[in-house]
This record gives C-alpha cells, structure tokens and sequence, in this order.
C-alpha cells in the first residue's frame, strides 16, 4: 500500500530562502526589462532587493542564470502539460495541444514568482538580446532532447533507434523558434498575442509540408 499523505510544508527558513530567491529574480528582471541585461550590473539587483553579493551568488552563478530562471518554470510547466495530454494523441497533436494549454495556464504557473507580464517582456528581452538569443538557442537544444524523449516514451519507441521523435520535435520547435521571433518583433507583448501567434504557425505545418504551394 503506497504512503499517499502529502509531503510536508517547507519550513520557516526554506520559506525565507524561496522568498529572497524570488525577490532576486524579480528585481533582475524589472533591471533588465527597464535598462537591458547588458547594462544591469549584479550589484544593481542585490541593492533594489537590499541584500549582499554573497546572498545573490548564493542563489545564482550568474546574470544569466537569473535571466533564465523563469524561463525554467515556463519550460517545466509545458513538460508537464505535455506529459498530461491523452495517450491517444499523436506526437504533433500533443505537442501542439500542450504548448496552448501551457499559455493557457501560464498565469497559474508563475504566479506566486513573478508577475505574467513581466514574464512576457523578458521574453521579448531574451529574443532582442543577442548574447540571451545565443543562450536561449543553446537551452533549446537540450530541451528538445527532454522532449523527443517524452514523445518517445509515449509512444513506446527507442529514441536512439528511431529517429521519428527527434524528427517532430525538430519540426515543432523550429515552428516556436519562427514565432518566437516573429513575436518578439511585435509590439504586443501579451500572452494572448504569443498564443494566437503560436497556433497560427502551428497551422501551417501541414501547408508548409504540401507538395505544391501554388
């Protein structure tokens, strides 16, 4: 019989640690947001949140750590949409439908981390920035790993034995890289924007695919 009680609640001190954490990340991002990642320096962020070096670099190596920390949040949330889509989907229709549900959803996930727009806005930053660009690009790549694996597992195949899963996830996410940045050249830097953006180029992977655009 499986012990189903649910895990205990962080104590005082792991409350304090995720609430410093949080407060980093967001102060970060207002900086970047406000003047650009290149010229935020970290001691601008520990003094908006009224801490030391020592307290920042404790939490993160880097500028570009923090940069990307929600972006991790927003990276496990679609993994976990994409875990949760119906068995009976196929790889793309899944793919598709967890991308959406994860914009959907998105406001419930970063929540009590940061606010969803500014969020958004480092996106934008991210897809402006090119020394973030080349992060981000770089990050992608391990993350199509993770999710050519998932698929694979969906479908009871050997990721390295077949090479179907990397192939859609290959053609998925360059349809996220194209709206990605053709997103990130628009002034709305809402979610809604991003979503109906996202579906539309979705849509056009079958046309993409035809034989004769004419």
């Amino acid at each position: 019989m499986t012990d189903e009680r649910p895990a205990p609640a962080p104590g005082l001190r792991e409350r304090k640690k995720r609430r410093t954490r949080d407060a980093l990340m967001r102060a970060a991002l207002l900086l970047f947001v406000a003047q650009g990642y290149e010229h935020t320096t970290v001691d601008e962020i520990t003094d908006a949140v009224d801490v030391s070096q020592r307290t920042f670099f404790r939490y993160f190596a880097n500028k570009e750590e923090v940069a990307f920390a929600v972006q991790d949040l927003v990276e496990t949330h679609f993994l976990a949409a994409l875990g949760a889509r119906p068995p009976a989907e196929g790889p793309l229709q899944a793919l598709r439908g967890a991308v959406l549900g994860a914009w959907d959803t998105l406001d419930e996930a970063l929540s009590d981390v940061v606010p969803v727009d500014l969020y958004m806005r480092t996106y934008q930053l991210i897809e402006s920035t090119p020394a973030l660009l080349a992060v981000h690009l770089r990050r992608s790549t391990e993350l199509e790993e993770r999710i050519a694996r998932l698929i694979a597992g969906r479908e009871g195949l050997d990721v390295d034995a077949d090479p179907r899963p990397r192939v859609a996830v290959a053609a998925f996410s360059g349809v996220m890289r194209v709206t990605g940045r053709l997103w990130g050249q628009g002034q709305d830097a809402s979610v809604a924007s991003i979503r109906r953006m996202t579906e539309a180029c979705l849509d056009q992977i079958g046309p993409a695919l035809a034989t004769d655009w004419r």
